[in-house]
């Protein structure tokens, strides 16, 4: 972080706080003490967890604060442990906490504001999970309504500024996937929910059948929905949100032992359309290289599954296969299959990108040290993700130039700054100007390097 935008910092934090005015010290002091005293911060288990058990002892709701941690960070949300590691310093600083409460008092009552207790709004909540009538829907609503006539709407010249922030956030030029593309909903290797599943009335009653022609066709549904293909009597579900897992509906009049052994192994089926699902999303453009580069690997080892899956049907149709043999060699692809869905799930609960996805990744390997197929699993889809955004690192490093179509580097070239018009040398201010980093996009396995090579490239 450089000296101006601390100083920046430390202004506005005085502004909020309203000690512009009491305090004789200026914001050039504060920054000239936090430059002299920063340090890097290294998150670790051990202090992520011991910040997390301050905080919980401090506040008078630790299982609700705990769930939401663990909400945040299943989300991937960026910068989570520093901003817990500074609230559990918070909580030791008693001047610190009095202080603000005040401050928050004062600020309440000069605009006329009344605060209510935090014990007060939580006891009003309802408990998580419940859910609301229409009409509580309905008056939830009309309040809001109210609220937002109230609120001013912001001018038209504050409206293009947003818009303008908004396009450079992200290429404009990406290319546009085809409409055919999206219009023939078949061309997919995911399930193709059908909207009414049972509505095929000669299918018989698997019930009726005896043991041995049920596992049969069972069997046989399995590996058909093994290659996200519904069957008879094994149908999956209509998604009821855009990333949640599949479930299948099995006919409830089979066996009650061929239905638990059919129910152990479709987390495998489950967690293959997750993982089709993420590589047909993230092959489109817009998600960028490091997303294409991983979906590519993850196609690799899906088509591995697939040669398996057929194997498995050449023993089926050859009486060497039952449904005992088939739990038992789904044991190594369901954990693959597992961490597959479970790299998916992060990404796309985080809407990661660029350098957000191999911070996941490096996360993730780090996190299986202890299990080698896990780990060189992970470290394959982690090297496989990084070669485009290594490319990018080495021509900004060699060549000290920025090709990134997608956005996804942790450094931008400033478009506003024109070259031609520059009364001054390049010196390091205007390299400050020109070259914007960009925090969020920064791998946690870069961090001793982020300073140094954001700035390589002007050498």
């Amino acid at each position: 972080m450089s000296e101006f935008t601390i100083h920046h910092h430390a202004s506005e934090l005085m502004t909020l706080l309203g000690v512009r005015a009491s305090d004789p010290v200026g914001e050039e002091i504060y920054t000239e003490k936090l430059l002299k005293s920063r340090t890097p911060y290294i998150t670790t288990q051990v202090s992520s967890s011991q910040a997390k058990r301050k905080i919980a002892e401090s506040t008078e709701t630790p299982i609700e604060f705990l769930a939401k941690y663990d909400e945040l960070k299943e989300k991937n949300v960026r910068d989570l442990d520093p901003l817990v590691c500074l609230l559990s310093k918070l909580c030791e600083e008693h001047e610190t906490k009095e202080f603000l409460s005040k401050n928050a008092h004062d600020k309440a009552k000069t605009e006329g504001f009344t605060l209510i207790p935090h014990s007060r709004v939580t006891s009003q909540l309802p408990a998580p999970g419940t859910k609301m009538t229409e009409e509580e829907l309905s008056e939830i609503k009309n309040i809001l309504l109210k609220q937002a006539k109230i609120v001013d709407k912001p001018s038209s010249d504050f409206l293009k500024k947003e818009l303008r922030e908004k396009q450079l956030i992200r290429n404009v030029n990406i290319p546009q996937l085809p409409d055919w593309f999206f219009q023939r909903c078949s061309l997919t290797l995911d399930f193709i929910t059908h909207s009414d599943p049972l509505a095929d009335a000669g299918i018989v009653a698997l019930g009726t059948l005896p043991t041995y022609t049920q596992e049969q066709v069972v069997l046989e549904n399995l590996l058909l929905c093994m290659r996200g293909i519904d069957g008879k009597y094994i149908l999956s579900r209509a998604l009821p949100e855009r990333y949640a897992a599949k479930e299948f509906l099995i006919d409830q009049s089979l066996d009650t032992s061929v239905q638990e052994l059919v129910k152990r192994m479709l987390p495998v089926c489950s967690n293959y359309s997750t993982v089709v699902r993420f590589i047909e999303e993230k092959s489109s453009f817009e998600y960028g290289l490091v997303n294409h580069a991983l979906s590519h690997a993850m196609e690799t080892l899906i088509k591995d599954y697939i040669v398996m899956v057929v194997q498995l049907e050449l023993q089926m149709k050859k009486g060497q296969l039952t449904l005992q043999k088939l739990c038992y060699y789904l044991q190594p692809t369901m954990r693959i299959l597992e961490i597959l869905a479970s790299v998916a799930n992060s990404i796309n609960r985080g809407k990661c990108i660029g350098g957000a996805v191999l911070s996941l990744l490096h996360e993730k390997t780090a996190s299986m040290i202890g299990d080698s197929r896990s780990s060189e699993l992970l470290l394959y889809l982690t090297q496989t993700a990084c070669v485009p955004y290594m490319e990018i690192v080495e021509k900004w490093i060699y060549r000290g130039i920025i090709v990134d179509p997608y956005s996804e580097f942790l450094v931008e070239e400033n478009e506003t700054i024109n070259r031609e018009k520059l009364q001054e040398d390049y010196n390091d201010a205007y390299w400050e100007k020109l070259i914007q980093c960009f925090k969020k996009k920064f791998q946690c396995f870069w961090n001793k390097w982020l300073t140094k090579s954001s700035m390589q490239g002007n050498i």
